[in-house]
């Protein structure tokens, strides 16, 4: 079977939504979703071994609760700067390349993180760890932005749909990554989780080479801030941004709270956070399914699941105002409601913003998706930075209970704002499919 008649087949499918069952999926988008699934994995699996030991580890090297967010927003910072930038000249720089570029990039950088414990303590160390991350996170932008976009080109009937089962690998990623790291750290120390998973991330770059497309497309002259002039837009992207600033808040912070309060190990540590990624795991297919399914729902479930979010963060502590005593079961609760709740906000944005863009006037093809994907990775990154850093400071000065309160009104505030505005946009639409019903009516059905 030719894979780029198979490419053209995916590429000709009307984006539009769609109640009726997706068609079923050829040789050619079955290794593609393959690929794109060892690529969420590896990714996040390399990405989620620091929560339970490197807190701890770093605070033994001379860094602060400050310095250590800051290590986890740079991250973010370099991902926003490289998402914005890949997502805007992806079709220039072509997907694939990319793609297979990001991963290398990760993987070396994942390798050499794991040789910092070798670095003196103080300064040297936590410049090298800057530096690192940071040029982690640019290849990380690379792979994550062209694997959103080349999702969205291959799969354009069903991208809900497609994105939550490629997030059960991203799920799987996070679940293995922190037990798995926080093992191999307790019983060979510091190197050997980065070594064998950036060992890992490597092997996948030339398996990506021989099964990934090569997309070809035109560049757009559409741009981001034309996208943001949509409401809709801005408000879906606030959204994200709790998502992703509640993630790293939970990276920089849970595990420190988790020994000190229950005196638990580093290995410990990382089975605790099962109780997160574990629902997201789960959450996530089943709400592409449904949401490709039933496309209006979209909206209302990223309104419940910024609801119930809000709901895990203040009872995650608890917040101080309900005076109730910290406990372990609790906790685990409540990240697994933070965790099922994630997978119902998170999965419809994308499609969302894709609709959007489309409403907007922009070209349907690799430049737009790109443009979205670059977006929604930039404002993923945003978060990923406010998170860590800012969750770190008031950790630091008040206490973590008090910073989980702030990610909890975060997401309590997207989740009203969004309500209000699929209830002002709701009779508009009523009466423009009103109005288009009428128009039909009077149409002749011959013409004399």
């Amino acid at each position: 079977m030719d894979p780029h008649a198979d490419l053209q087949q995916a590429d000709t499918s009307p984006p539009d939504e769609s109640t009726d069952p997706p068609p079923r999926m050829t040789r050619h988008q079955i290794l593609t979703l393959i690929s794109l699934a060892s690529v969420n994995f590896s990714s996040m699996i390399c990405y989620s071994i620091l929560g339970p030991f490197f807190p701890h580890e770093a605070e033994n090297k001379g860094a602060s609760q400050t310095v250590i967010g800051l290590i986890f927003g740079c991250y973010a910072v370099c991902n926003l700067i490289g998402s914005l930038i890949m997502g805007k000249y992806i079709v220039q720089i072509g997907a694939k390349f990319m793609l297979v570029v990001g991963l290398f990039v990760s993987s070396v950088c994942t390798i050499i993180f794991g040789l910092l414990d070798r670095v003196p303590a103080g300064p040297p160390f936590i410049t090298l760890c800057f530096i690192v991350r940071s040029i982690d996170a640019l290849g990380f932008a690379a792979a994550m932005t062209s694997t959103f976009a080349m999702t969205a080109k291959i799969f354009p009937n069903n991208v809900a749909t497609v994105l939550g089962s490629l997030e059960i690998f991203t799920g799987l990623g996070l679940i293995m990554g922190p037990p798995v790291g926080g093992w191999f750290y307790q019983s060979f120390g510091y190197e050997v989780p980065f070594l064998l998973l950036g060992c890992f991330l490597l092997i996948m770059v030339p398996f990506n080479i021989y099964v990934l497309p090569t997309i070809d497309a035109d560049p757009s002259k559409d741009s981001f801030f034309r996208l943001l002039t949509k409401a809709k837009v801005v408000l879906i992207c606030y959204a994200i941004f709790t998502l992703s600033a509640g993630l790293g808040f939970l990276d920089a912070t849970l595990s420190l709270f988790a020994m000190e309060t229950f005196g638990l190990s580093a290995g410990y540590v990382g089975l605790i956070m099962l109780g997160l990624s574990l629902p997201y795991c789960l959450a996530s297919p089943l709400m592409g399914y449904f949401t490709d399914k039933y496309p209006a729902t979209r909206s209302w479930f990223m309104v419940i699941g910024g609801l119930a979010t809000a709901t895990g963060f203040c009872f995650l502590g608890p917040a101080p105002f309900f005076y109730l005593p910290s406990q372990l079961w609790l906790l685990v609760l409540m990240l697994g409601v933070i965790g099922f709740s994630l997978g119902m906000t998170a999965i419809p944005t994308f499609p969302e913003i894709i609709g959007c863009a489309y409403d907007l006037g922009y070209e349907e093809g690799l430049s737009t998706l790109g443009m979205v994907s670059g977006l929604f990775g930039a404002v993923w990154s945003t978060g990923m930075f406010y998170g860590p850093v800012v969750g770190g400071v008031i950790t630091q000065h008040l206490s973590f209970r008090w910073a989980a309160v702030v990610q909890g009104g975060l997401a309590f505030l997207a989740a009203f704002l969004l309500a209000l505005c699929y209830l002002y946009e709701r009779p508009r639409q009523q009466s423009t499919r009103e109005e288009s019903r009428r128009k039909d009516e009077s149409t002749p059905l011959l013409a004399e």
